[in-house]
């Protein structure tokens, strides 16, 4: 059921932390994976580096996900070079802090350009490829704060808010055409992005709100993602799971 041989997986932002972890695990358990980068190239070849020493291939894609022209490139490499795509990880996002009366508009539209549309410029471009294979999977990585919100962090929330609202609508429409949909929502997650957030004074209280005392990490996050994407889930779509460490309950 996890074996992925001659499957192609895409995912958005695989360079660090849960992108990097889900493109190795899907190497490991038999796939060929195409991963994008906006800022790290060295990181992006190290990751390719660790898939083709599991004997897959990688191809590396430079992208800035929140431009429809770069989304579309990416999908069109995948398809030029593998010939086809299975599973699309929608993980790339960015996580910044503002308070809502100092955001200004460079912050707002940075955040939903990456973290909304870029999601929706993938999708649509994955989508006609898939639909003519009569099957897919389309993975959305949300979080925590998009179900409970996330002070200072208002604009992030809702545009991890929208993505749970786009699985949701999404998984009826793709259905009859063999495509799943679905969403993991991690919690506090030790990676690059948030280790300097728990790092700081703030850090034992962010621990604090998770029943299991510690933050996951990215590998921890990478196996329910290959889970949903798995002969397992084969009837779940629409769904949200949450990765926390019980966070949600203690919200």
């Amino acid at each position: 059921m996890f074996n992925f041989k001659n499957k192609v997986v895409l995912v958005t932002g695989g360079s660090r932390g849960i992108g990097a972890a889900t493109g190795i695990l899907f190497a490991e358990l038999g796939a060929d994976v195409v991963i994008s980068y906006h800022n790290d190239k060295n990181a992006a070849y190290e990751v390719k580096a660790a898939i083709e020493r599991l004997g897959r291939r990688c191809q590396v894609v430079m992208a800035d996900i929140g431009k429809r022209v770069d989304c579309e490139n990416l999908i069109e490499t995948t398809i030029r070079e593998f010939g086809h795509l299975d599973i699309l990880i929608n993980n790339a996002g960015i996580w910044t802090e503002a308070a809502i009366e100092e955001m200004g508009d460079k912050v707002l539209d940075e955040t939903i350009d990456l973290n909304i549309k870029g999601c929706f410029y993938t999708t649509t471009a994955a989508v006609p490829h898939m639909k003519r294979q009569k099957s897919g999977n389309i993975i959305f990585v949300s979080s925590t704060a998009g179900q409970r919100g996330e002070a200072f962090h208002s604009h992030y929330a809702a545009s991890k808010g929208a993505l749970i609202s786009l699985t949701k609508s999404l998984a009826p429409e793709l259905a009859p055409l063999g495509i799943r949909v679905n969403c993991v929502a991690p919690g506090w997650v030790d990676t690059d992005m948030s280790h300097e957030a728990l790092q700081s004074a703030d850090g034992p209280r962010f621990l604090s709100l998770i029943p299991l005392g510690r933050p996951a990490t990215a590998r921890e996050l990478a196996g329910p993602i290959v889970f949903m994407a798995s002969a397992w889930a084969s009837f779940i779509t629409g769904e949200i799971l949450n990765i926390n460490g019980g966070a949600v309950l203690a919200g």
